[in-house]
């Protein structure tokens, strides 16, 4: 169902804290004009964890009314209660979003049978679902052979992979049908190599149009094509993590002056010294 590059857009805000709207809908345009295959807001790239819930709605609302016949939205609906899930995803499904992002629940921890009554639940909505594996973040892997009872739901359509792991990728693909998305650009390349069908990316916020040709490239199998512009952003790559998700993407395109570099505590700037590091990786791909 889903093949390319789904941009993980950012949640600008104003120097006073509030939400920009105004900049979110550039953003996207921006995205639609490089040719991107859909948008994911609100998930942890765009600071769903510090949104109140009506501003979460009201996300997901702007970015399914500024692409709708453009681009599909997968609205990031996911959570740790089920409850709040499902209130996201039936908002979701109300405004017309083409499908949802259910991120493992965190904190909490749930065991494998857990997991399946949680997504499961969510998915009976009958908005089409991406399992979201993020072990790093939520203290709990999606095993694979939960993947595979999960993957027999007919709205749970695909994962977004960020495990860090492309043996999983192999496994995934190998026991069943579900679509696998990267979620770590540094490792997009080598996930698609095994049967992975995009990225959904935070690298695109900055770089959508090297990002849009590299996956393009490896979807139709020109692999020396996808490879070269992999290890020439692979610095862009890297550098996009020298500290928390979103803190340095926010930072790249507030130096870039498409957003404000605000955050939301207990997100804050990062050190002078990661911004130098970020600043000359920019410049030296000619994104400044």
């Amino acid at each position: 169902m889903f093949s390319g590059v789904y941009t993980a857009i950012v949640t600008p805000f104003n120097k006073d804290g509030s939400i920009d709207f105004g900049r979110f809908r550039a953003l996207i345009d921006r995205q639609a004009q490089a040719g991107v295959a859909g948008i994911v807001p609100m998930g942890s790239t765009g600071e769903s964890s510090t949104v109140s819930f009506d501003e979460h709605d009201e996300v997901i609302t702007a970015a399914v009314e500024r692409c709708r016949g453009r681009l599909p939205v997968i609205a990031g609906t996911g959570a740790n209660s089920t409850a709040e899930a499902i209130h996201f995803t039936k908002h979701a499904m109300e405004i017309g979003a083409d499908a949802s992002l259910q991120v493992t629940p965190y904190y909490n921890r749930p065991n494998q049978d857990g997991l399946v009554r949680h997504f499961t639940a969510a998915a009976d909505l009958g908005l089409p679902m991406v399992l979201y594996n993020v072990p790093s973040r939520t203290g709990r892997e999606i095993e694979v052979e939960t993947i595979v009872k999960l993957s027999k739901h007919p709205k749970i359509v695909a994962i977004k992979e960020a495990g860090g792991s492309v043996d999983r990728v192999s496994a995934i693909v190998s026991q069943c049908d579900i679509c696998v998305l990267s979620g770590d650009d540094s490792l997009t390349i080598p996930m698609m190599s095994v049967g992975a069908k995009g990225i959904i990316s935070v690298a695109s916020n900055v770089a959508p149009g090297p990002l849009v040709e590299m996956v393009g490239a490896a979807l139709a199998g020109r692999w020396d094509k996808a490879r070269q512009i992999h290890l020439q952003y692979y610095r862009l790559f890297r550098d996009l993590f020298i500290d928390s998700n979103p803190i340095p993407v926010k930072a790249a395109l507030a130096m870039m002056g498409l957003i404000e570099e605000t955050y939301r505590l207990p997100l804050c700037s990062m050190s002078d010294a990661k911004k130098a590091a970020l600043r000359q990786t920019l410049k030296e791909l000619g994104l400044l």
